[in-house]
């Protein structure tokens, strides 16, 4: 039989086994709370990371709505059309102008004009010609210099004249428009 003594030791073995099944549970328990609070953590950023991203959606939806209406109140600009897209560099290059018929290749060596001992060019030096047009292209020459200030400052003048926003009255009768026309023709 069983004296007191063991009883009471067995008493305690399972006192002490049951506070450990009780723990264990506990643990357990706290584990699956503390899983259960980073899951909620994990969707809670996830939703301000949605939520930042609509904002930033709807931001950008409202500006577009903004430009489009300066657009249309302000600017004028519209969307490009599908025929203002070039296929290739062939269409491109479709796109430049075409060189005159006396224009020399478009590469060309640049040199120096070195004047003859009486002042002129040299006479083997061909005239520079537009690549463009195929016109002749003149230099400034040193005798032109001279000059140079004045036809500067008149051509500047006429072309301040011609800009200007006030304009001189030039009152004219019919009989002498008529007659400028005239002569005109």
């Amino acid at each position: 039989m069983i004296t007191g003594l063991q009883a009471r030791s067995l008493g305690w073995m399972a006192v002490l086994a049951i506070c450990l099944a009780l723990v264990v549970i506990l643990s357990f328990k706290v584990h699956a709370v503390k899983s259960e609070v980073l899951l909620a953590e994990r969707q809670i950023l996830a939703l301000e990371r949605e939520t930042l991203l609509l904002e930033t959606e709807f931001e950008t939806r409202a500006s577009q709505r903004q430009l489009a209406s300066w657009n249309a109140v302000e600017f004028g600009y519209e969307a490009p059309r599908a025929d203002q897209f070039l296929d290739g560099e062939r269409q491109l290059a479709s796109l430049g102008q075409r060189r005159g018929p006396d224009a020399p290749s478009p590469i060309r060596l640049a040199r120096a004009e070195v004047p003859g001992d009486d002042g002129s060019a040299p006479a083997d030096t061909a005239p520079m010609r537009s690549p463009v047009s195929g016109a002749k292209v003149t230099l400034a020459s040193a005798a032109s210099e001279k000059d140079a200030g004045e036809v500067f400052a008149q051509a500047f003048g006429d072309f301040l004249g011609d800009a200007s926003p006030i304009r001189p009255a030039q009152a004219q009768t019919l009989g002498a428009k008529a007659a400028a026309k005239g002569l005109a023709e």
